[in-house]
């Protein structure tokens, strides 16, 4: 059965079927997923619940698989999947149990409410989060994901020249610390500020990206409040629902994500109930969006 790539809504996510990914991919297909992510930026893949290493296998066919977040910060509370190469993305703690909500674990799920690229924060950023449901939850809990590609063309004259030459500095904490999340000085700084010029060119599609998210801590040139003020307008804008694909988790769906073009956002849902993902992210050329002069 050939690969088939569906879009989903216009040049925005595309449902992939016809393709065995606990199987090793062949170089055509690989080829046609890599295609396929450059133009839609977000991939659905339903009925995929992989094993672990399976997840591992598909992420390591687009390259190196990033372990930094789990050996810099999150192997420090718990590493229940046993693998710096996936990262627990649940309400579960250690013991597989549905953890408490002061627990950890849970407050990091709420912290990813918030619009971020995964890694856009590190100098070596992330390319691909590849997001595996394992047990959904019956109501909420769904991942947005917002379009960079179209919010940039979305931008008006004026916002779009004055931001043309604006550097953020994006940093891991900047949501934990708005949250006032009791972190130790050592995971504050386990990841030193990133510069990023706020509009870049996605190499896969050529089209530029408004590059901003809740990790940008400030602008340079800009006075912090005034900085922070105009983070807040263009992830208003990027967020606006034309921008946006929401997904409803099935368990087994997997969905592939290119973190040069797309930012997303976990939502509510109720924290006694079980949620359990896992993610694999893939490293990228440092320089293949551009870094900040």
């Amino acid at each position: 059965m050939p690969i088939t790539i569906m879009p989903v809504q216009g040049d925005f996510v595309a449902r992939v079927t016809g393709v065995d990914l606990r199987q090793p991919l062949s170089a055509e297909d690989r080829d046609a997923i890599v295609r396929a992510c450059d133009a839609f930026g977000v991939l659905v893949f339903p009925g995929q619940l992989l094993e672990k290493e399976e997840l591992v296998a598909f992420g390591h066919a687009f390259g190196e698989v990033d372990t930094t977040l789990q050996t810099k910060l999150l192997n420090h509370v718990q590493n229940r999947l046993g693998m710096d190469t996936i990262t627990d993305i649940s309400n579960v703690d250690a013991e597989g149990q549905v953890a408490g909500p002061e627990h950890w674990q849970t407050i990091t799920t709420i912290g990813n409410r918030f619009w971020h690229s995964d890694g856009s924060y590190k100098h070596q950023p992330i390319r691909y989060s590849i997001l595996n449901a394992v047990t959904a939850v019956e109501r909420g809990g769904e991942t947005q994901y917002a379009d960079l590609r179209a919010a940039y063309d979305d931008l008006d004259p004026v916002t779009r020249d004055w931001i043309a030459d604006k550097v953020g500095q994006f940093w891991s904490h900047n949501t934990r610390d708005m949250l006032k999340i009791p972190d130790t000085e050592a995971e504050r700084s386990a990841f030193p500020k990133a510069r990023w010029p706020l509009v870049r060119v996605h190499p896969g599609s050529g089209r530029k990206v408004l590059w901003c998210d809740s990790k940008t801590y400030a602008i340079e040139g800009l006075p912090l409040p005034e900085a922070r003020a105009l983070v807040h307008d263009l992830i208003e804008h990027i967020g606006q629902r034309e921008h946006v694909y929401s997904h409803h988790w099935t368990s087994g769906d997997l969905v592939m994500a290119d973190n040069r073009c797309t930012v997303h956002r976990g939502r509510r849902f109720d924290h006694s109930e079980r949620r359990e993902m896992r993610r694999v992210e893939t490293t990228d050329d440092s320089l293949s969006l551009g870094e900040a002069a």
